[in-house]
């Protein structure tokens, strides 16, 4: 039987919900398989998220893995393309750190490419009309930090990784900030869990952007 790590966060900033540990959630609940879903929450701090998602595929040895977070202001649903090894916190984690200009591991590569299939999930989303559109930055918080080592970690086995970015759920967001609806968003896990899961190659087409 093939397995699935999911995670998603906790709350962080002040705010009082994340919808990526919320939909993780919703999606344990409603999850029928035939595949193992393991699902975690983690805690928004750079040294206890990357030590709990190394902890949590030493123990299940997933085949896939999908990392989620909360990416406020952003109006669809993100696969990350790329992870980069730095962590510079604008803000404090959780845990009171906020490291400026440190690598995630140090002595790893300067960045890693998701081996998830970003363009098929974007392309599955789109399908069930959930707003989607492959993104090329994690940032350099915690979400970065997970995605990277993740990826470091599984670099050179045969497991697919990486990182979905979502809104915010409706009604949960500070002001008018967009969001979708919170079913839109567990649809969207398991969209990306599914494709990861059946998809072959990467699907084509169009994925740059101009900034």
């Amino acid at each position: 039987m093939r397995t699935v790590l999911l995670t998603g966060f906790e709350p962080f900033a002040g705010d009082a919900v994340n919808p990526s540990g919320d939909a993780v959630r919703a999606l344990a609940a409603r999850w029928r398989g035939p595949e193992r879903l393991v699902t975690e929450v983690l805690p928004v701090a750079f040294d206890g998220a990357t030590a709990r998602l190394a902890a949590l595929l030493e123990a299940h040895r997933p085949d896939v893995v999908v990392a989620t977070g909360l990416a406020g202001g952003r109006a669809a649903v993100t696969p990350e393309r790329v992870a980069v090894n730095l962590a510079d916190a604008r803000i404090p984690d959780n845990a009171g750190h906020r490291p400026q200009d440190a690598p995630v591991v140090d002595g790893g590569p300067a960045a890693y490419f998701a081996t998830l299939p970003v363009k098929a999930i974007g392309a599955a989303l789109a399908d069930r009309g959930i707003p989607s559109t492959v993104s090329h930055t994690a940032g350099t918080f915690v979400c970065n930090a997970v995605m990277y080592a993740a990826l470091h970690a599984t670099d050179g086995a045969p497991v697919r990784a990486g990182f979905v970015h979502l809104p915010w759920a409706d009604g949960t967001g500070p002001g008018d900030v967009p969001s979708l609806p919170f079913d839109r968003l567990v649809d969207a896990l398991e969209v990306a869990v599914r494709v990861s899961l059946d998809a072959g190659d990467d699907a084509g087409g169009v994925g740059g952007e101009i900034s």
